[in-house]
């Protein structure tokens, strides 16, 4: 039976958690980073603070707006992306050998960021249309091979290996959601696991990461410097932490601690109890995400959200476990938490088409309920 009902709230509470905790925790520790580069204390806090408004407005504005309508720019969305990942290649902004922004003014803009939503949108309507075509190689699975590649190969060029694998990561997630048979999966699980190999070992840095991971402690004031610091931090933390500003990894020691690793000043000022908190919340968004996603009133609605949903999940879970050194490192944000406007207002945003989608679905226990209403009615007539 189709329903139209109130937005989830529960999704809606959590973010709003998770964001308000990511608001504290830049604050918290980016103050001696701030303070020594731009000798303002609260220099990332503001910037925090105001893409957390525009991603607040952002996500109510979208929670209103049917999520159908994003299905009918699903080729511009793609091409723009595709455009905007060739022109930052051109002429993007080098900031630490990586070549990943264009700036415009005042405002930076991450293609690869764009490029996340864009290819969910796309990925969504195409396989709302074509699933019944997934069992057909050439026909079905190989041109979406083919723009994983194109998209995988822009964004590493950057270099930028963490939101390619995302990217990647969620197509292939999205291909499976619809049906993608199991030979096809297996010969994708192998053939991508190759690569990953091939494109770390092919470049020397990467390569120098994955023995660093190996033994972090072997080289403890170089490369592995930000794996120590972090698992410094985290074990410091003990049960309950050390207390909120009292953090002694980012005082300098941790670099750009308000970033990829600010995973570790919560687990040093909120200890092993405070980073489970945000991994329940993590899980409770997730297990809202799929929820809706099998409630959905369409393929397309249940596609969008499984390509939300699983952007958030991996990103999240690559960055806890670049921070507890479970993976090598590679940089990339943690979801609602972590300093970044262009990643955090297009989250939201999207968590904002995750709760409009909600707001439609088929509910089978209302279905069973109305179905129970309706013999009883018959018995009565009777």
């Amino acid at each position: 039976m189709l329903s139209k009902k109130q937005m989830d709230y529960t999704l809606f509470i959590v973010v709003l958690l998770l964001v308000s905790i990511g608001i504290l925790m830049v604050y918290s520790s980016s103050f001696y980073y701030a303070m020594d580069k731009w000798d303002n204390k609260a220099y990332f806090f503001q910037k925090e603070l105001l893409w957390s408004l525009i991603g607040l407005v952002g996500m109510l504005v979208a929670s209103q707006v049917n999520y159908r309508i994003y299905g009918k720019f699903a080729w511009l969305l793609l091409g723009g992306s595709l455009v905007l990942l060739f022109y930052v290649l051109a002429t993007g902004e080098v900031i630490g050998g990586a070549q990943r922004w264009i700036k415009i003014g005042k405002i930076t803009i991450m293609p690869g960021e764009i490029a996340k939503f864009a290819v969910v949108v796309f990925m969504a309507q195409s396989l709302s249309k074509n699933q019944h075509k997934l069992k057909k190689l050439t026909e079905g699975v190989l041109p979406y091979l083919v723009l994983i590649g194109i998209f995988f190969t822009l964004i590493l060029k950057q270099p930028n290996f963490s939101t390619a694998l995302t990217v990647a990561g969620v197509m292939f997630v999205m291909l499976f959601i619809a049906g993608l048979p199991w030979l096809y999966v297996t010969m994708l699980g192998i053939g991508g696991f190759g690569a990953a190999v091939y494109f770390m070992v092919s470049a020397p840095y990467r390569m120098k990461r994955f023995t660093t991971f190996l033994d972090p402690f072997a080289d403890p004031t170089s490369n592995g410097w930000q794996v120590v610091q972090s698992l410094y931090a985290l074990g410091s933390g003990g049960l309950f932490g050390v207390g909120i500003g009292k953090s002694t990894q980012n005082k300098l020691y941790l670099p750009e601690p308000q970033n990829d690793f600010i995973f570790a000043t919560i687990g040093e000022e909120f200890g092993f109890l405070g980073s489970v908190l945000i991994i329940v919340l993590f899980m409770i968004l997730i297990w809202r995400g799929i929820k809706i996603a099998v409630n959905a009133q369409d393929r397309y609605g249940c596609y969008l959200a499984s390509g939300i949903t699983a952007t958030i999940a991996i990103q999240a879970m690559i960055n806890i476990a670049v921070t507890t050194s479970s993976v090598p490192t590679t940089g990339i944000p943690l979801p609602f938490i972590s300093f970044g406007g262009n990643s955090l207002a297009l989250l939201m945003g999207q968590i904002g088409i995750l709760l409009n989608i909600s707001r439609f679905t088929t509910d089978q226990e209302t279905s069973d309920n109305a179905n129970h209403t309706n013999r009883r009615r018959n018995s009565r007539a009777y």
